[in-house]
């Protein structure tokens, strides 16, 4: 992989033949685990300003029409979770010269405040070519990372580091982008007189590195890079400030027509829960479905309808199969899905369960598909089978599909790749679960515009709920589980036993499934909270929660919900079984702490009265506790009784008893800990205050993004 320092630049066709497709990936780390940015794409031309507001991308304006980017959202990566957004090159227009990668943070937050920045570029293959990991960026809200850009017929990467202090609204603005709010107009007006409409920039960020005793460039001037053909945008100059857009227009003039601008606020959006009246005589009588499950006899019958109910509606839905693969480096185009498959391999043929194909420009991306369900597992041998014929017909990749979850940083399975052949072939895995939180976020949270495509949606979700289906997700805890939990309950489990590291693998597998199950039902971004230093050691990581669990016998991890008010922490203590969901919650900044005490036990006026609120106080020691029921009358309870002892926050926690089985039944452990959560979530974090909302716009103070 080349590793990169700002402001070099180097040709993607140097580094790999399959660069028509490319995914960046962003990604950052913060020492709490809360720290989190959004990423954003402007398409410009040779003159560096976009050719229309549409050339923005971002949250609410995420996909191109032509397919060209699409941000793919959050994701699983090697060095942690990461930001990806995908490519394809051969479909943009000759107009556009540049693309700018970039990514802000909201309020008075910087990029200062998180760790491990880096960008990261995949070819169509999934091999990672080259690596970049800008420093120095002090206190800007909003940071370019990096830009591709055309040179003739080919394409190139430069490494930017560029910040900006004014945060989003700044960066958009110097590339043309007209950011729009009613409801802040004064206020951009003021900020703009005060500003005096210079220093968007962050002073300082627009020098590059030394390049053999060359004068650095001045903030406004275009930046050099070295070995690049022309200067580089990357610094664009300040933007003049337009008159303030509310007020009235000069006189003799028409009032002009305003223009559509995009906007910088996610729409959140509430579903309404409509009870339909049914027209059946009695309530035995079940509705007539698409893909009926009841007939399904066995795990070949299974996996033969699930592959193809999938691959129909991939092919007749064209934004849910483009969000399925587009991170697997598959072009946007025509695609056409087949199952019944036979493809010649020595003296005995293989059927792989399907085939995907893509068409872009008379050019074919293909894909062979191997399908599990149930408990069924992924056979190596039979999947480096299909990698040999991948290679040998020149097929782009292999999907697996099954419930099982892959671990961060460690393949799903043990498969070689031939390093003769020129062609490359990339193995990808999509669990039951990813599949399943895909089709709830498009049809439940984002909208289906076709009313037949929201229909096969909503089909194939009641197919992949179903009891019958075996595609239902992580199910089983392993072989290991009952042993480990017998070698706690009577202390003979000695650190270094290889049954309690497949403990720890199977867990980390469950919270991943946990938190696709609930991204999906709320269409939130949920994601598992690593709070070790990325970049790591994941085998070491794992190694160390093993001898963590042999010494205290607890499982423990927290999760991350956006907008959500802090981390949930998750821990099983398999000596008591319980199970305890907790959040902690900031204490606020101004007020009394009788107040803030009052508030949060009106806010939980709907909460389990087994619900244990515990202050958090400085120092040694902690505050006072108790169960929600007995705090309602006295909330002055939750006061500590020492004098000038100040309050930090609040823990609010739910326990419950866990599952002995290491199935998902409803005695098992898979389940109770998946209800524990769901019934945390809903009956107290919903009632709880989030972060400060975003404004619909960015521009409202510098520094903010």
């Amino acid at each position: 992989m080349h590793t990169m320092v700002k402001g070099a630049n180097v040709s993607l066709a140097a580094l790999s033949e399959h660069t028509g497709s490319v995914i960046v990936s962003l990604g950052w780390t913060s020492q709490g685990g809360d720290g989190d940015a959004d990423v954003c794409v402007l398409l410009v031309d040779a003159d560096g300003k976009v050719r229309g507001d549409d050339d923005f991308y971002f949250y609410n304006n995420p996909v191109a029409p032509d397919g060209s980017v699409h941000l793919l959202g959050k994701t699983a990566g090697t060095e942690g979770s990461e930001d990806r957004i995908g490519f394809d090159l051969t479909a943009l227009p000759a107009a556009v010269d540049r693309i700018v990668v970039a990514a802000s943070r909201d309020g008075a937050a910087g990029f200062d405040e998180l760790d491990d920045l880096r960008v990261t570029l995949s070819d169509a293959a999934g091999d990672r070519l080259l690596r970049f990991a800008p420093e120095g960026t002090e206190a800007v809200s909003a940071l370019v990372f990096g830009e591709l850009y055309r040179r003739g017929t080919d394409w190139k990467f430069r490494a930017v580091g560029q910040g900006y202090a004014s945060g989003l609204a700044g960066l958009a603005t110097d590339f043309g982008v007209d950011i729009e709010d009613d409801a802040v107009d004064a206020v951009d007006a003021a900020s703009a007189d005060e500003d005096g409409g210079t220093g968007t920039a962050a002073a300082g960020e627009g020098n590059l590195p030394d390049t053999g005793g060359a004068e650095p460039a001045p903030v406004d001037a275009p930046v050099t890079s070295p070995g690049s053909e022309q200067p580089s945008a990357a610094v664009p100059a300040a933007p003049s400030v337009p008159a303030p857009r509310g007020g009235p227009p000069p006189a003799g003039e028409e009032p002009a027509a305003r223009p559509r601008r995009p906007r910088t606020a996610k729409k959140k959006i509430t579903l309404p829960r409509i009870s339909r009246k049914s027209l059946a005589e009695n309530e035995s009588w079940k509705d007539a479905r698409l893909f009926p499950v009841s007939a399904l006899r066995s795990d070949r019958e299974r996996e033969n309808r699930a592959t193809s109910v999938l691959l129909s509606v991939m092919a007749q839905v064209p934004e849910f199969g483009r969000r399925l693969i587009a991170g697997f480096g598959a072009p946007a185009g025509r695609m056409e899905t087949f199952t019944e498959v036979s493809l010649p391999h020595g003296d005995t043929p293989r059927r792989p369960d399907g085939v995907i194909r893509v068409e872009r420009a008379g050019k074919l991306w293909t894909a062979l598909v191997e399908t599990k369900t149930n408990g069924n597992d992924l056979k190596a041998e039979q999947v480096q089978a299909y990698m040999d014929i991948a290679a040998r017909r020149g097929y782009e990749a292999v999907i697996t599909l099954s419930n099982d979850v892959a671990l961060e940083g460690t393949p799903l399975l043990d498969v070689r790749v031939d390093g003769r052949r020129k062609h490359k072939v990339a193995l990808w895995h999509l669990p039951w679960a990813e599949v399943t939180y895909q089709a709830q976020t498009l049809i439940r949270h984002e909208g289906v515009g076709n009313p037949a495509h929201a229909w096969l949606l909503q089909e194939l979700l009641h197919y992949l709920q179903h009891d019958n289906s075996g595609c239902h997700g992580f199910q089983n805890m392993g072989a290991s589980w009952v042993p480990v939990r017998n070698g706690i309950e009577d202390e003979t489990l000695s650190q270094g036993d290889p049954r309690a590291l497949e403990v720890v693998e199977s867990w980390e597998r469950l919270i991943r499934q946990v938190c696709l199950g609930l991204g999906g039902e709320l269409g939130l971004r949920v994601l598992p909270v690593q709070r070790a230093r990325r970049g790591g050691d994941h085998g070491v990581r794992r190694a160390r929660s093993a001898d963590q669990l042999c010494a205290e016998g607890r499982l423990h991890a927290d999760i991350k919900i956006e907008n959500g008010p802090g981390v949930l922490a998750i821990t099983a203590d398999l000596r008591t079984g319980k199970l305890r969901t907790s959040v902690e919650i900031p204490a606020p900044e101004q007020g009394y702490p009788l107040t803030w005490a009052k508030r949060l036990i009106r806010r939980l006026a709907e909460a389990p009265a087994d619900l244990h609120i515990e202050t958090l106080v400085e120092g040694e020691g902690g505050g006072p506790r108790g169960t929600l029921e007995r705090l309602r009358p006295e909330p002055a309870d939750l006061l500590p009784r020492a004098a000038g002892t100040r309050i930090t926050g609040f823990r609010l926690s739910l326990f419950k008893g866990m599952g002995s089985g290491r199935g998902n039944a409803e005695s098992g452990f898979i389940r109770s800990v998946d209800d524990a959560v769901h019934r945390f979530h809903t009956s107290v974090v919903l009632h709880l205050d989030g972060p400060p909302a975003r404004r619909s716009s960015p521009k409202e103070t510098p520094g903010a993004a």
